[in-house]
Formats: structure tokens, C-alpha cells, sequence
């Protein structure tokens, strides 16, 4: 079972937040499965990557960032998984109907074009409600100069929920939030003899 990051819009597997997801789950769960993917920038190929990606190797968890976590929340219910997500956009055909235009994708280094029938995509992808909200932690900073994080607080009600006063869209110190986020994945700290002598002191 898989652990997977997926990045926001005009983002990377390359992202601060990617990066440090990387490091931080290589350090403490080595023998735990990562992958953080370059996604595809349009809806309808973004999906068919992850159905491929996921169909050979299921999610044990999917964090996600902004798009990322719509994203995330769509795998989700369909592998009925936990979700961690990071100011996760909500009806995001209504937020990049403002970012139509041409982008370049700095890691396929490729150029890319935002149109409005991706628009239409996004909102036939969005599940009218969620089925198992205790599957999802979701973490908001009240500061994100891009989402209003209200939408997100109403949309998953239910779920774990973290509103952080003031921050930004990037999520500052994401970093200190993985341990709570590893702790929500359900996944088994690498076994050491320090944490061996730990689990016996507890028995």
C-alpha cells in the first residue's frame, strides 16, 4: 500500500512542501511505499494517470495540496482511503475559471494551456458529498490569499478539521504538521531497537 502526494496547480513533485514530504516519511517510515507524482495539468489526463498509477499500486493514504487535494478527495471515495489534505481547493472549476490562459510545467518542461472546458471537467469530478468524512484530516491556514478557507471547512464537514490563524496558501512550517499527518495515515514507525524497547516498556 502506497502513500501518495499529489501537488497543487502549477506545481511539482518538486514543491517545498513535496520535498519535505519526501524527506520526512524516507527518515521515519523507510519501509513505507512514497510516491509524489507530476501530474498531468488537465483534469481528464490528471485522472487517467492517477487511475493507472493507483490501480497497480492502491493508496494506503493520499495527501494532497490545493488542487492536490481535490484531487485526493476524488481517489479517496473511490478507494474509501485516508486523506490528508492542505488547504484543499473546493469547486475548483469556479476558482480557476480565473487562471485560464497558457502555463509552463517546470518539471515536464512543457507548456500547458488552462481552458474552459477543463472547467466543466473539474465539476463533473466533484463528489456531491462525502461518504466517509472520519477518512479525511484537513488542514487550513484562515490566511490563504488564494482559497477561502470557509468553503473547505463547510464542504468536509465532519471531518478531523485544523484551522491555523493567519498562514498563507503555501501552508507555512507544512513540516511540523507531518507527524500528526503520518499519525492520521495509520502508518507503522520504522522499527528500531529504540522503538522496539519503547513498545515493550508499554506492554
Amino acid at each position: 500500500m502506497t502513500l501518495y502526494y499529489l501537488h497543487g496547480f502549477a506545481s511539482s513533485s518538486q514543491s517545498v512542501k513535496a520535498v519535505q514530504a519526501r524527506q520526512y516519511f524516507s527518515q521515519h517510515y523507510p519501509q513505507q511505499p512514497f510516491v509524489a507524482l507530476d501530474l498531468a495539468y488537465t483534469p481528464a489526463q490528471a485522472m487517467a494517470q492517477l487511475t493507472e498509477v493507483m490501480g497497480k499500486a492502491p493508496p494506503q493514504a493520499i495527501i494532497g495540496s490545493s488542487l492536490g487535494g481535490f484531487l485526493a478527495t476524488v481517489m479517496a471515495e473511490r478507494y474509501q482511503c485516508r486523506a490528508c489534505l492542505i488547504n484543499p481547493a473546493v469547486a475548483p472549476h469556479q476558482v480557476l475559471a480565473e487562471y485560464l490562459g497558457e502555463y509552463y510545467h517546470p518539471v515536464l518542461q512543457q507548456k500547458f494551456r488552462v481552458q474552459s472546458s477543463h472547467m466543466a471537467e473539474l465539476e463533473q469530478l466533484m463528489p456531491a458529498r462525502l461518504r466517509q468524512p472520519a477518512n479525511y484530516l484537513v488542514l487550513l491556514q484562515s490566511g490563504d490569499e488564494v482559497l477561502d478557507y470557509r468553503n473547505a471547512v463547510s464542504y468536509y464537514q465532519g471531518a478531523r478539521q485544523q484551522v491555523i490563524c493567519g498562514g498563507d496558501h503555501s501552508f507555512i512550517n507544512f513540516a511540523g504538521y507531518l507527524p500528526v499527518i503520518a499519525e492520521f495515515c495509520q502508518l507503522t514507525p520504522h522499527d528500531t531497537p529504540r522503538s522496539r524497547e519503547q513498545n515493550l516498556t508499554r506492554q
